[in-house]
């Protein structure tokens, strides 16, 4: 059922994002050179590696770590990296990982390969046999601002509660967090 309504949903918001999405693309490609998506290295599915591909918001060369790790993340944004992060626009392309089934709408966010941690912390409490999610019940509970081990905990709520009912719960929260750009710090 959650494949269908993933399936379903994301036909649909193509459809509806198609001209935003070309929009984003050329404003991306004009205002900072260089490639207009960045593919990064997640872990997914029983912790398969898999490509993510994500709006273009750091400049080239930006070490591949989690942002918060980064001496001074502004720095490395491009002419309209910070607009596409508050906004949550550079995770538009995402569309394309639901499509493929390397993702789910609703789930725990995908974790960079090299953030070894969350991934240790979310294998020992099974999280791992989740399909991640474009949003999830930690993103819509404080985002930038939770540490690993909130994140992990609710994520496993998240396992223990999850429901079509829920996902569309957390779509909704989604939407309002991002019409307020709420929980996101840069």
């Amino acid at each position: 059922m959650k494949r269908l309504f993933d399936l379903t949903f994301v036909l649909l918001a193509i459809l509806i994002l198609l001209a935003p999405l070309a929009s984003i693309a050329i404003v991306v490609f004009l205002t900072s050179g260089g490639p207009v998506l960045f593919w990064s290295d997640r872990i997914g599915e029983g912790n398969r590696i898999f490509k993510m591909p994500k709006f273009r918001s750091m400049l080239m060369g930006t070490p591949a770590v989690a942002t918060h790790l980064l001496n001074d993340p502004e720095t490395y944004l491009t002419p309209i990296g910070s607009f596409l992060r508050k906004t949550s626009l550079d995770e538009l392309p995402q569309l394309w990982s639901i499509l493929k089934g390397d993702m789910s709408f609703v789930g725990p966010r995908p974790a960079l390969f090299n953030q070894k941690d969350l991934i240790r912390l979310r294998t020992k409490a099974g999280i791992d046999k989740l399909l991640p999610g474009l949003t999830g019940w930690a993103q819509v509970n404080g985002r930038d601002e939770l540490s690993i081990s909130q994140k992990v905990a609710l994520d496993n709520e998240y396992m223990h509660r999850q429901s079509l009912w829920f996902d569309i719960i957390i779509i909704w929260m989604t939407l309002l967090k991002l019409l307020k750009c709420d929980g996101i710090s840069h």
